[in-house]
């Protein structure tokens, strides 16, 4: 019988950067910035192309950040894809509530900017995160819809057409409840629920409905950071539909490695999206 060698954080750190086409400053801290890659193109000029707001992951945590999804970035791109790897203030740089959520909100909305310089197609937006990330994403794709008084509350927010999650966490009350990150989910709320309830309701993605956008997510069969029954339960829990894949023989970091076998999962998963986008 083979014995399944999961890959480890430090396979993840060890991954290659992949240099984008640009780097874009959204705001003024240093955090504020995040990586353009552009579809290859024939005649010299920008293809019209939808855009994937790649959120990594690292628990939300300032010791890592947006350079390990360069070859995911790459892959994307491929695919035809622009890809805003978007980097955010996170816990130990100025991050936690309610600036990691701010950054990423700020740094969507950005893509306005630079929509007609750079042909993004504003029409069809995809939110791609992996483990925090993946958080962020759902948030992201649901932030619309939060009450005008929400402190996270941002008027002509950018519409999300989809939602593809890597081991994401939906539900950060049970990820308090489960130890999900270490710690990190109370960190980034400042607190625990019973203290910040008004915080969880407008930040945890499970409190708030994405209005029928469609949310896929993948995670390992054998994912020790965000567990399969973790993931199950706290997507039952919530309203709106989706769809869940349970990827075998793999564990958290393979998710974002295009060498491996979860990428077919990803790639099969943005066709089902733009078959329904089509459809619509």
């Amino acid at each position: 019988m083979t014995r399944l060698i999961l890959k480890t954080v430090d396979d993840y750190i060890k991954l290659k950067s992949v240099k984008s086409d640009v780097r874009l400053h959204y705001g003024d801290h240093t955090e504020q910035f995040g990586d353009l890659y552009l579809p290859e193109n024939t005649d010299g000029r920008y293809k019209s192309s939808p855009v994937i707001v790649l959120l990594h992951g690292g628990c939300w945590r300032a010791a890592h950040s947006l350079l390990q999804l360069g070859e995911l970035c790459q892959s994307l791109t491929d695919l035809g894809y622009t890809v805003w790897n978007l980097e955010y203030r996170r816990l130990g740089n100025g991050g936690g509530w309610p600036t990691t959520f701010t950054d990423v909100a700020k740094g969507t909305d950005f893509l306005k900017t630079i929509a007609e310089q750079y042909t993004l197609d504003l029409t069809k937006i995809i939110t791609m995160g992996h483990s925090a990330g993946g958080h962020l994403a759902l948030w992201l794709a649901a932030r619309s819809n939060l009450s005008i008084d929400s402190e996270l509350y941002t008027p002509n927010a950018l519409n999300i057409s989809a939602v593809v999650s890597l081991a994401g966490i939906p539900d950060l009350e049970r990820g308090v409840e489960q130890n999900i990150c270490r710690g990190a989910c109370e960190e980034l709320m400042g607190g625990l629920a019973a203290d910040y309830p008004e915080r969880y309701k407008q930040g945890s993605p499970h409190h708030i409905s994405l209005g029928g956008i469609p949310q896929i997510h993948l995670v390992g069969e054998l994912d020790p950071i965000v567990p399969v029954d973790y993931l199950q339960t706290s997507l039952e829990q919530q309203q709106d539909p989706y769809t869940l894949q349970i990827i075998p023989d793999i564990g958290h970091f393979e998710m974002v490695m295009p060498d491996t076998v979860s990428w077919p999962y990803i790639k099969r998963s943005l066709e089902i999206l733009n078959e329904k986008s089509i459809e619509q």
